[in-house]
């Protein structure tokens, strides 16, 4: 759809093209950085990348996963030196996770390999495509934090 076709559409049909497009961009960009991980695994290593050591019962909350499937998951990546776990200093019955140097990088790595997929695709938009793009980076970020 051109951007005259999307202006006379309605929100439904607006909404379904959004759903669409932002779906096939994610899983173009998932595909550029596998690698050997699942979905799952690549999840936490970004989540403790922003966050940074957490609780296994909070990484739990922030993946929406339970306890049980976050301790295998954590196993799998401490087995291939991605994270580490030690005690809790406040809890002794707690484990706090983060990564090690080799997740951080391994991080990094996965994210400039996106990244760089998605800077040839934009070097083959002219600047008013880009300028288009930019200018949409704020209403979506608002579609993300509206909680409606």
């Amino acid at each position: 759809m051109n951007v005259e076709e999307l202006l006379n559409v309605n929100v439904e049909e607006l909404a379904d093209s959004l759903r669409l497009a932002v779906g096939r961009l994610a899983r173009q960009l998932r595909q550029q950085s596998q690698g050997g991980l699942t979905p799952s695994q690549r999840s936490v290593l970004a989540t403790l990348f922003r966050h940074g050591p957490v609780t296994m019962g909070v990484l739990a909350e922030f993946e929406g996963i339970s306890r049980p499937s976050t301790t295998g998951i954590v196993s799998r990546l401490q087995e291939r030196g991605l994270v580490e776990r030690r005690d809790d200093a406040d809890d002794g019955r707690c484990a706090v996770v983060g990564l090690t140097p080799s997740g951080s990088a391994e991080v990094e790595r996965r994210r400039s390999k996106r990244t760089a997929f998605l800077v040839q695709r934009l070097e083959g938009l002219d600047d008013d495509e880009r300028a288009a793009l930019a200018a949409a980076i704020p209403m979506l970020d608002r579609l993300l934090d509206d909680p409606r």
